[in-house]
C-alpha cells in the first residue's frame, strides 16, 4: 500500500521505529516519572537515608530479639528472613531508580556540554574578531600623527613664519628710515 501523503514520513529515524512525536500528555507523565525517580535517588544518596535505614534495621532486630515469642514477627533464629526480603526488595528498586536518574543526568550533562561548546566557539570567534580589530587599529594608529610630531611640525612652521617675517620687518625698517 503506497502512501499518498509524504509529510508523515520521518527521514531522521530508522525505518521500523516509531518516530512519531510523543503526545504531550505522555511526555509530561514520562517527565514527571523521571523527576520522581531523581527525587528518590537523590533521597537515597543522603546521609539521612542511611541513618534512618540503620535505625530501622536496628529497631527491627532489637524488637524481634527482645520481644516475647508470641509478639515477634521475624525470628532471629532463622536469620531475620522478613528483614532480608524487605532490604532486598528495597535494593532491587533502588538500583534501577538510581540508573534512571543517572541517565537523565547524563542527558542533561550532554546538553550542557553542547551548549558550553557552542558558547566557547562564539567566544573564540568574538576574540578573533576583536584581535583583528585591535591589529587594524594599531596599523591605523601608525599612519596617524602623534602629539610630539604635531608639536615639532608646529614649532618648525612657527620658526619658518618668524624667519619669513624678519626680512619683511627689516625691509619696512629700511624703507621707513630711508624715506624719512
Amino acid at each position: 500500500m503506497a502512501r499518498n501523503n509524504r509529510s508523515d514520513v520521518r527521514l531522521d529515524a530508522p525505518k521500523g521505529l516509531r518516530s512519531n512525536v510523543i503526545p504531550r500528555r505522555n511526555r509530561q507523565s514520562r517527565d514527571r516519572f523521571g523527576r520522581g525517580t531523581e527525587a528518590i535517588a537523590r533521597g537515597m544518596g543522603t546521609p539521612w537515608f542511611l541513618v534512618i535505614l540503620t535505625v530501622f534495621v536496628v529497631a527491627w532486630m532489637f524488637y524481634n530479639t527482645t520481644a516475647p515469642e508470641g509478639l515477634r514477627f521475624d525470628d532471629a533464629a532463622i536469620g531475620f528472613t522478613a528483614l532480608t526480603l524487605i532490604l532486598s526488595l528495597q535494593a532491587s528498586y533502588a538500583a534501577p531508580l538510581i540508573l534512571l536518574a543517572q541517565n537523565r543526568q547524563d542527558d542533561r550533562d550532554r546538553v550542557q556540554i553542547e551548549q558550553d561548546r557552542q558558547r566557547a566557539e562564539r567566544n573564540l570567534a568574538d576574540t578573533e574578531y576583536l584581535a583583528r580589530e585591535v591589529v587594524a587599529l594599531r596599523l591605523a594608529m601608525k599612519d596617524l600623527a602623534s602629539k610630539d610630531f604635531i608639536r615639532t611640525e608646529l614649532r618648525a612652521f612657527l620658526d619658518e613664519l618668524d624667519r619669513d617675517a624678519e626680512p619683511d620687518a627689516e625691509g619696512r625698517r629700511a624703507a621707513g628710515t630711508s624715506g624719512a
